[in-house]
């Protein structure tokens, strides 16, 4: 089964400025995207304050998401050491 995909503003903003800065980041990115589109059920869920949400790593980065039925919504991407 195929997910829908929504990005948040925020996410979108960030992801410009990866683009912007760095090529192969960002194309590490949009895959792991696509992988998550495929199977998001794989990916770790998250405790404490961001219950409800799951992550995703793309070294050194952190997708954050979650997903509403058929609809998987990206929040941010951040560093991991600033993610949690």
């Amino acid at each position: 089964m195929r997910y829908l995909i929504r990005f948040t503003p925020t996410f979108e903003n960030q992801i410009r400025r990866i683009k912007k800065k760095d090529k192969i980041l960002f194309k590490r990115v949009t895959k792991k995207i696509k992988d998550i589109s495929r199977q998001p059920e794989h990916y770790k869920p998250l405790r404490n304050v961001l219950k409800g949400f799951r992550r995703a790593h793309v070294n050194p980065f952190v997708l954050i998401f979650d997903i509403q039925g058929d609809l998987v919504t990206f929040h941010y991407i951040k560093h991991h050491d600033d993610a949690y």
